[in-house]
């Protein structure tokens, strides 16, 4: 059995909050390197320019790259084999949250009773987390901070399966088309199939970490992505809604069994500062 401090966990939670505030992944990098090159409408490239100046600054003097700092998202992916020690892990992460978030100087986005007073916590606590227990001796450590402008654009849809994927085709195209340039597009859409309604949700959040250029293993759903990364770059969007052909920068989808009386759908959009970052304790 191995054992893991909750201190040595607080720490690497605190560096990735920081770390995915400041650096795009590389593969978005990429992506929008590419859109730049082949995006044709004048405005929409300079927006794409723009982004591309904006990461790198952020980048080489460890700044946030958006003022939307985010809530803080955790995956704990913790192997069966680990044993926390030290204190209790939830507290460890939300520790490490707030020290990531003060030592970061990142804009403290949560509020407590959201449907009144609002009053802002402090430090950006508490953390949503979210725990599987897998095999192995090591703990993944995934953060995403999550802003409001794309979470914010977020849908769930309670289709009949009498809908079919055509059903799923319209719900998902007609959610990004409503979005418009609030997401801050060039933007990254997880789809959730399947499962309850809270299932679906959270396989679609999930479906935006993958990275960009990786499709599904399965062959069918796989063409469902390409298919609607095709239509949602035919609706003219752009680049911040400027227009043109790269609103999104990839569509995935990720699928569960469902009730045979229902079929649930989930949009989740991520804005260009897709921010993510992961460690293995």
């Amino acid at each position: 059995m191995k054992e893991l401090q909750t201190s040595l966990i607080t720490e690497t939670v605190a560096n990735l909050c920081k770390k995915a505030n400041y650096y795009l992944p590389a593969d978005v990098v990429a992506a929008l390197e590419k859109a730049y090159k082949e995006e044709p409408s004048p405005a929409g490239k300079d927006a794409l320019r723009q982004l591309l100046e904006n990461q790198r600054i952020a980048r080489e003097e460890d700044c946030p790259m958006c003022q939307d700092t985010g809530l803080a998202v955790v995956y704990l992916d913790l192997g069966q084999e680990v044993h926390v020690v030290g204190g209790d892990l939830y507290a460890a992460v939300e520790e490490g949250v707030r020290q990531g978030y003060i030592k970061g100087y990142l804009r403290k986005s949560a509020v407590r009773q959201p449907f009144s007073a609002r009053v802002n916590t402090k430090d950006n606590t508490p953390p949503i987390i979210h725990t599987r227990i897998v095999p192995g001796d090591k703990l993944k450590i995934t953060v995403l901070p999550k802003g409001a402008g794309s979470e914010n654009m977020s849908a769930l849809g309670m289709l009949t399966p009498a809908k079919g994927v055509e059903g799923v085709k319209e719900f998902v195209i007609q959610t990004v088309d409503k979005a418009g340039s609030n997401p801050c597009p060039p933007i990254i859409v997880g789809v959730g199939i399947g499962g309850t309604a809270d299932k679906t949700m959270e396989i679609a959040k999930e479906a935006v970490l993958r990275p960009i250029g990786q499709r599904n293993p399965d062959p069918e759903v796989a063409a469902l992505e390409t298919e609607l990364l095709e239509k949602i770059n035919k609706l003219g969007i752009g680049p911040q809604g400027f227009g043109g052909k790269v609103t999104a920068l990839a569509v995935n989808v990720e699928t569960f069994p469902a009730h045979i009386a229902s079929m649930p759908v989930a949009v989740c959009i991520q804005c260009n500062a897709a921010r993510q970052a992961a460690a293995e304790l």
